[in-house]
C-alpha cells in the first residue's frame, strides 16, 4: 500500500484549528446594513515570518525532497521493470505562505471566498491528481514501490541513496512549541486587549464573535461554498484586523514567546534542523543532477 499522501495543510493551520475548537462561543448574528467593504490585510499576512518557521519544512521543500525520492524511485522501479511516473512539480507561485490565516482571516480572496480556502491552483491540482492516480495503481506495482507496509520497497532503497542512514526530519518539537507559542501568545495582555478592540468593531458590523480565530473556524462556514453570510463576516473581520492592528500586536508578541522557546530548547531544535537540512541538501543535489542530463 502506498504511504499516506503529504498534506499541503501547513501544521499552523491545523494547530488553528484544535487551538480554537474547545475554546470558540458563536452567537448568531446579522451584519449591520451598509456595512463598508474592508481591504482584506493580506500582505502584511503573506509576508508573516516568526522565529520557529527556521526549524520546519516549507510546503516547497517538501516538495523537493518528494521530488527527489521520486527521481530514485524511477530508477529501482525501472530496475525492476516496472513503469514509475513522478509526481508533477509545483509552480512555486502557486505555494501559499506558510502562515496565512494564522491569526484569522486576511486572505486577498475573503471578499470571494470567505473562509473557504481559495480553490487550488493547477500545478497543485496536477500532483493532487497524480497522488489519486498512485493509489489506484495494482497491487503489484504498489508492493514493489512501497512494500507491505507503506514504508518498504523502492521507497526505502529510494531514501537511503538519498541520505544513507541519517533519519527522516522529525517536526514533533516545532510541532509541540508553535503551538505552545500560538495559545500562549493569545493570553498576553497586549493581544487581549487588541482581540476586545476587534470584537467591539465586529459588534459594530452585527457579528459577535470572542475572536479571530472563532469567526474563522466556524461551524457555519462548513458548506460546499462560501455563504453570502461567510463572505460578509470575512470582510468585516478583514476590515476590523486592519483597524485594530490585531495581527500587528499578535506576531510581536508571538515573536517574542516563540525566541524565548528557542532558547529554552536550542539542541533540541538544532538537532531537528540539522536532520532537515541534511535531507534538503541531498535532494537537491538529486534534482540538480536529473535536471542537468
Amino acid at each position: 500500500m502506498p504511504p499516506s499522501r503529504p498534506r499541503t495543510t501547513t501544521a499552523l493551520a491545523l494547530l488553528l484549528l484544535a487551538t480554537t475548537a474547545c475554546t470558540a462561543v458563536e452567537h448568531e448574528s446579522t451584519p449591520a446594513p451598509h456595512a463598508a467593504t474592508p481591504q482584506p490585510v493580506t500582505r502584511q499576512a503573506e509576508q508573516l515570518l516568526l522565529p520557529l518557521d527556521a526549524y520546519a519544512s516549507t510546503v516547497a521543500e517538501t516538495h523537493v525532497v518528494e521530488d527527489a525520492q521520486d527521481i530514485l524511485m524511477r530508477r529501482c522501479m525501472n530496475d525492476l521493470g516496472m513503469e514509475w511516473k513522478t509526481l508533477p512539480r509545483v509552480d512555486a507561485r502557486d505555494i501559499e505562505p506558510q502562515n496565512v490565516g494564522r491569526y484569522g482571516a486576511g486572505e486577498a480572496e475573503a471578499v470571494r471566498y470567505g473562509y473557504h480556502p481559495r480553490p487550488d491552483p493547477p500545478s497543485v491540482v496536477r500532483r493532487n491528481r497524480a497522488w489519486d492516480e498512485r493509489e489506484a495503481l495494482p497491487a503489484e506495482v504498489q508492493r514493489a514501490a512501497y512494500g507491505p507496509s507503506g514504508k518498504g520497497g523502492c521507497l526505502k532503497t529510494a531514501q537511503h541513496q538519498l541520505v544513507g542512514d541519517t533519519a527522516p526530519p522529525d517536526y514533533h518539537a516545532f510541532n509541540q512549541l508553535t503551538g505552545t507559542a500560538l495559545e500562549t501568545s493569545r493570553h498576553a495582555p497586549e493581544v487581549r486587549d487588541a482581540v476586545r478592540k476587534w470584537h467591539a468593531c465586529m459588534a459594530k458590523a452585527g457579528f459577535d464573535y470572542p475572536d479571530p480565530m472563532a469567526a474563522a473556524v466556524s461551524e457555519r462556514w462548513k458548506t460546499a461554498e462560501p455563504t453570502p453570510a461567510e463572505r460578509a463576516t470575512a470582510r468585516a473581520d478583514a476590515a476590523c484586523q486592519r483597524s485594530t492592528k490585531v495581527m500587528t500586536v499578535w506576531a510581536a508578541a508571538e515573536t517574542r514567546i516563540q525566541r524565548r522557546l528557542i532558547q529554552q530548547n536550542t539542541d533540541r531544535l538544532h538537532e531537528a534542523k540539522a536532520r532537515k537540512d541534511s535531507w534538503l541538501a541531498a535532494a537537491r543535489r538529486v534534482l540538480n543532477r536529473d535536471d542537468g542530463q
